[in-house]
């Protein structure tokens, strides 16, 4: 009997021990999205007049890729990311997330992973609950008001409050203290150095959409104004420093994985939810002096950065010319974590463009657009590669030479573009009813 409880014994022991090892194996994952960023403020993609030296480092030992795209604003690019379709899909208006729909959080969740999420939430005015009903086990946000109809809200969410010094935060359904004095970004991504520290033995995949570096241009606790702002001081000069002071956080979270020895098993996602604050202009070597494109479709407005790393996995330092969407990163997390792709997924993993293998890339993007939802304007539609841009209306352009869109490219100059190109942007439309397609000429 003795012998018979010893080898019960040892055998539970080694289950138990089997069960943790796979958990401990399977990967991470960390999604970082910065807010209201365009691709030429990164000096990894070319910028002399910001330093991001965290993000360059993820880069240098992990993949660049230089044709990443968003939406043109932010919802839109934020209901796309987390589930994988495309807007004319899922998007019902601004700042709100249809709660019916699968996320990449509730993709995982299904597969044993904890999920959280923590920055600028906007997606469900007024309901605390609504993150955990999009797939997150726990949350540090900010953001549960909305413009248009505050009457309609609960007191407390009549005014979304600060984000940055003092701000108004909720964690997991209650409204966090003591937050006077204190830095929003510091607070979110505190939290979430806490919860890789709690879950460090279980797989995780972490959201981070980014409070910085959105408008108001403040200063950061590293500005020489912090104590109090000095409003002499340019836009620009307090938006240079909260695009270091991001870049910073994006490093502490690094130096976290490091820490706890998550490093190697965690494949860590940076990029941008759509371009720079049209108030502002940034030169870029190459380019010029590059106006802010938020709001637009065009190249300053929806073209981002977007760097992963996972070490050991990633050859170090390469480039992908290949374009990639936000619908592509779902099914990216799906193949990296074994998860069961929801259905209805637009997007293509891009594991193996991270592999080194090119052979499946799909070669093209594809956009639809409405700022506010198609209950106040039709959906904008384009589909382009490295190169060219065909829009549904016909309007082609040769991006490169053409970065504002000025010139659409007709006769036979463009023609082998458009062969290729139309097709697919056909394929696509088909599935969209006609009346939520916007097919007047495009205007700069």
């Amino acid at each position: 009997m003795k012998t018979i409880r010893f080898v019960f014994a040892v055998t539970l022991v080694l289950s138990t021990l089997s069960t943790l090892t796979d958990a401990q194996q399977k990967p991470n994952v960390i999604v970082i999205m910065a807010d209201d960023i365009g691709f030429e403020c990164y000096s990894k993609y070319g910028s002399e007049f910001y330093k991001t030296p965290s993000i360059d480092r993820l880069a240098a030992t992990g993949a660049q890729f230089t044709q990443a795209y968003s939406q043109p604003i932010c919802t839109p690019s934020r209901v796309k990311i987390m589930s994988g379709r495309y807007n004319y899909r899922n998007y019902t208006q601004f700042g709100e997330y249809d709660l019916a729909q699968p996320t990449f959080a509730d993709m995982v969740k299904a597969n044993g992973y904890s999920t959280a999420i923590a920055g600028k939430w906007q997606l469900s005015a007024g309901n605390l609950n609504g993150p955990h009903k999009a797939g997150f086990d726990e949350y540090c946000l900010w953001h549960f008001s909305k413009g248009g109809s505050p009457d309609k809200l609960p007191p407390e969410f009549k005014n979304k409050g600060p984000r940055y010094k003092s701000p108004t935060l909720f964690k997991n359904g209650v409204r966090v203290p003591d937050t006077e004095g204190k830095y929003g970004p510091d607070l979110v991504s505190d939290f979430i150095c806490d919860f890789i520290e709690r879950k460090k033995d279980n797989p995780f995949v972490v959201y981070y959409p980014m409070i910085l570096v959105h408008s108001p241009f403040e200063p950061t606790p590293d500005s020489r104004d912090w104590e109090a702002k000095d409003n002499n001081r340019k836009p620009i000069e307090h938006f240079r420093e909260m695009v270091q002071y991001m870049d910073k956080t994006i490093g502490k979270i690094v130096d976290k994985l490091d820490a706890t020895g998550l490093r190697d098993n965690t494949l860590i996602l940076v990029t941008g939810d759509n371009g720079t604050n049209r108030r502002l202009s940034s030169p870029l070597p190459g380019r010029g002096m590059i106006q802010g494109g938020k709001g637009s479709m065009q190249d300053a407005g929806n073209r981002v950065a977007f760097v992963a790393n996972w070490q050991g996995q990633i050859k170090p330092g390469i480039k992908i010319e290949s374009p990639i969407g936000f619908t592509d990163v779902l099914p990216t997390i799906a193949e990296v974590t074994g998860s069961s792709v929801p259905n209805g997924c637009d997007g293509q993993s891009f594991l193996p463009l991270l592999k080194g293998d090119s052979s499946q890339a799909r070669g093209w993007v594809f956009q639809s657009y409405s700022k506010n939802g198609p209950g106040t304007a039709p959906y904008r539609c384009f589909v382009r590669d490295a190169n060219w841009k065909l829009y549904a209306d016909g309007s082609l352009f040769n991006v490169p030479n053409d970065w504002l869109e000025k010139s659409p490219v007709t006769g036979p100059k463009g023609e082998t573009a458009r062969k290729r190109l139309q097709p697919i942007l056909d394929r696509i439309l088909k599935d969209v009813p006609p009346k939520l397609i916007d097919r007047k000429q495009i205007t700069p």
